[in-house]
């Protein structure tokens, strides 16, 4: 080898680890970066399969910083849920579409009967998420309610007992954002 063919090699191995060590470009993102409030929930359905007699009580909403919640106020012990996107939600027994406003539906089942009629539909307007929400009927022990919201987002289901009353929370959060 000769000095140039020695040069230009040594040249070429000094651009070849600038580019491997240059900082990522300027506004490019990493797999590491910090999720939106620290929410790591994911968009798949949730399940819990608990049956016990239990009638729903009525439905309320709330604004947080980080999501918006939809609570379902139960008379009796703590049931079980399904939780879901779906192209459309469904009417317990008819099984006729229930269209809800927004860019995605969660379909939220809960184990819960009604009373003799459906409980009022919380006011969701100017929600950050939220765009509709409707109920979509009760059969066979279990109720069905249409939450239509912005995107498919993040969302996880709480559900709380209280003991000293009978009565128990289930509780739905879907996330702002990513």
């Amino acid at each position: 080898m000769n000095r140039r063919t020695i040069r230009r090699s040594a040249a070429a191995l000094a651009i070849g680890l600038a580019a491997a060590t240059a900082p990522a470009a300027i506004g490019a993102t990493t797999a590491s970066a910090a999720p939106y409030c620290g929410i790591t929930w994911g968009s798949l359905a949730k399940t819990n399969a608990t049956m016990n007699v239990t009638s729903v009580a009525g439905l309320r909403a709330g604004r947080h910083d980080c999501y918006d919640r939809l609570v379902i106020d139960q008379k009796g012990k703590a049931t079980g849920y399904d939780v879901r996107y779906v192209s459309v939600v469904t009417q317990d027994g008819s099984g006729n579409p229930v269209p809800v406003a927004g860019g995605a539906a969660l379909q939220v089942i809960t184990r819960a009967s009604r009373n003799t009629t459906a409980p009022a539909m919380p006011n969701v307007s100017g929600f950050t998420t939220f765009r509709e929400v409707k109920w979509a009927g009760s059969f066979e022990g279990q109720s069905t309610i249409a939450l239509g919201v912005r995107a498919k987002l993040p969302f996880r289901v709480l559900s709380y007992n209280d003991t000293a009353t009978g009565t128990s929370r289930l509780v739905i959060d879907v996330a702002h954002k990513w």
